[in-house]
């Protein structure tokens, strides 16, 4: 392709919105396939701009099984299955964190879609224990273990390095909530934390 008419992925964040309109793509995929393949939890913690959202992106569309998208990647070569699996995906960093709520209803909507997705049960009154009874039932009704990848898993404390009481009940409530991914281990292929 003639470098004129190349053209490049600025501020584009959604793997498969980038490889669909044929966008540069530095491919990583082979890196991809080795952290799907070869470990269960993981946390990337690097400075703004550094790829993180398009990572998640990518890790989304591999573990939905978009072999597709892949087309012509190093992983399309390594990967031989091309299973699917229930994704749980939390991006905290749309929420505005300056109030007791904002953490809250973030929480809440993505719980909504998942429970939408996978059922609610009445009994379930906390984040935590809602996310504990997704992934429950996401696994016993797909038939697979559960991908849960968080961007940003750190935004409501960061909002509030100036509240410290604030910043100390959103951790309180994060904790609660990122405890789940212990508890529910056996329900869960893979945990990717930005």
């Amino acid at each position: 392709m003639d470098e004129k008419q190349m053209k490049y992925p600025i501020g584009i964040q959604d793997f498969e919105d980038l490889r669909r309109k044929g966008f540069v793509y530095v491919d990583k995929t082979r890196q991809v396939y080795d952290i799907a393949s070869h470990g269960k939890c993981y946390f990337l913690g690097r400075p703004r701009r550094f790829g993180k959202s398009l990572l998640l992106s990518t890790l989304e569309a591999y573990f939905l099984g978009k072999k597709e998208l892949f087309m012509g990647l190093a992983i399309e070569k390594m990967e031989q299955e091309w299973e699917e699996y229930p994704v749980l995906r939390l991006d905290l960093n749309t929420g505005k964190y300056t109030d007791e709520g904002g953490l809250l209803e973030v929480l809440d909507n993505a719980l909504l879609r998942w429970e939408e997705a996978y059922g609610k049960q009445q009994s379930e009154k906390t984040p935590g224990m809602r996310f504990s009874g997704v992934i429950e039932r996401a696994y016993k009704q797909t038939g697979r273990q559960v991908v849960i990848l968080v961007d940003e898993y750190d935004k409501p404390l960061l909002q509030n390095l100036h509240n410290p009481d604030l910043q100390a009940e959103m951790k309180a409530e994060l904790k609660a909530f990122y405890s789940i991914l212990k508890t529910q281990d056996r329900f869960i292929r893979h945990a990717f934390l930005t």
